[in-house]
């Protein structure tokens, strides 16, 4: 018996180690593998991979826009007679940047690995060098069909028309920024001030390429399609200022109406809070005292001067009350809290239509690279998900959030503009 032991004993023991060292050196490989995945070079490389993927995502999302405008045209000018393959181009062109910018944000967050950045980077950019691919070749289709079907002086008359509407609808620019800037400060009226500058300065080079191809059409032997371009991205942009110049200016005088109801309301939350105060332990009480204190204070200099600054004023109550929301903590009953979300909802709502139109001028002005119009979609969707949301305290996290992402939008846009590279 003791032989038969002995036996398997020696064939069982060198098993054991050999084995054992096998997992050993499997568990060290796999360590090793994961390890080098997750190291600073992968990293590096994967963020390459992310900001390639970015930039061919900015590039989509200009073209999805150029083709939403001249999917518009074609159907005004032509009266549908136009091929169909624009409006096929812009529908799965739209899909695809959709698709693309929700996978963009996704890997954009730090806790991501590495090789599931690549693997998303590398769907991003094939799915949108495809989209890019169908883009043009529907314009080529397109742009033959024009140029056999409608004449030069044909385009220039349609051109000159919308250039004509464009400035019937702006009105007087300089009315709209001059309203504000008698009554308000200047960072009130700033971004309204430059849009209405811009638009009538791209509205003068519209006509300008427009005079330029009308006298080239004269002649048979010359193009017009250079003038025409440059005349057609001149309307485009002067349109979008001209947006950004009426919701600038509806945006300030909005904030002016809401300024003395918000200042009530945050008064009457700091009161509130106090009662809430009486019932806490007292080392509780005390520090909860000196935040509401510290809040009274800086609501007291914002009210100040809330009639020459209301759109900074309604931003700022909104910050206060979220501070007041983080001082209450835990304090507060479910019914307390239902109160004081409804109270804040409607200025923390503004703040954040205001944040987001001041990151879309931003973003349009700037070309913002991938990363800002990634939080400027997100902001955007947070705004509708608080317009939307049945629960007040849900609402107000998410015009919070809104705002927070458009101020990060903005901030990177900016930050484009003064370093493109």
């Amino acid at each position: 018996m003791a032989e038969i032991v002995g036996s398997v004993l020696a064939w069982l023991v060198p098993a054991v180690v050999v084995f054992g060292v096998a997992a050993i050196l499997v568990a060290v490989a796999a360590w090793a593998v994961r390890r080098a995945r997750r190291s600073p070079r992968a990293r590096a490389a994967a963020e390459r991979a992310r900001v390639a993927a970015g930039a061919a995502l900015v590039r989509l999302d200009d073209e999805v826009a150029e083709l939403d405008l001249e999917v518009g045209l074609s159907g005004a000018l032509y009266g549908g007679g136009a091929p169909v393959s624009l409006r096929r181009a812009r529908l799965n062109g739209q899909h695809a940047r959709d698709r693309s910018f929700d996978e963009y944000r996704a890997i954009s967050r730090a806790d991501v690995a590495p090789d599931e950045v690549r693997r998303a980077a590398a769907a991003i950019d094939k799915r949108t060098t495809d989209a890019l691919r169908s883009i043009a070749a529907a314009r080529s289709e397109h742009a033959a069909w024009v140029a056999a079907n409608v004449s030069a002086a044909t385009q220039i008359d349609a051109a000159r028309e919308r250039l004509a509407e464009l400035r019937a609808s702006m009105g007087d620019p300089d009315a709209l920024v001059s309203e504000l800037s008698a009554r308000f400060a200047d960072e009130e009226w700033r971004d309204a001030a430059h849009a209405a500058h811009a638009a009538l300065a791209e509205a003068d080079e519209a006509a300008r390429q427009l005079d330029a191809a009308a006298a080239r059409a004269a002649d048979p032997s010359q193009s017009v399609l250079a003038q025409l371009g440059a005349a057609e991205r001149s309307l485009r942009q002067a349109e979008v200022d001209a947006r950004i110049l009426e919701e600038s200016h509806r945006l300030v005088l909005q904030a002016a109406q809401a300024v003395p109801g918000e200042i009530d309301a945050a008064r009457t939350a700091l009161r509130q809070a106090g009662v809430i105060r009486e019932h806490l332990d007292a080392d509780d009480a005390g520090r909860l005292g000196e935040e509401l204190r510290a809040i009274e204070a800086e609501l007291s200099v914002v009210e100040a001067d809330a009639d020459r600054r209301p759109s900074r004023t309604v931003d700022r109550i909104a910050r206060l009350r979220g501070r007041l929301d983080l001082a209450l903590g835990d304090a507060r009953t479910a019914q307390q809290r239902l109160r004081g979300a409804r109270t804040a909802l409607p200025g923390t709502l503004a703040a954040a239509r205001s944040a987001i139109a001041q990151a879309e001028a931003s973003v349009a002005h700037a070309k913002g690279g991938a990363d800002a119009r990634t939080r400027l979609l997100s902001a955007q969707h947070e705004l509708a998900r608080a317009r939307q949301a049945q629960d007040p305290v849900g609402a107000l996290d998410s015009a919070r959030r809104a705002m927070r992402d458009a101020e990060d939008a903005k901030a990177l846009a900016d930050y484009a503009r003064i370093d493109p590279s």
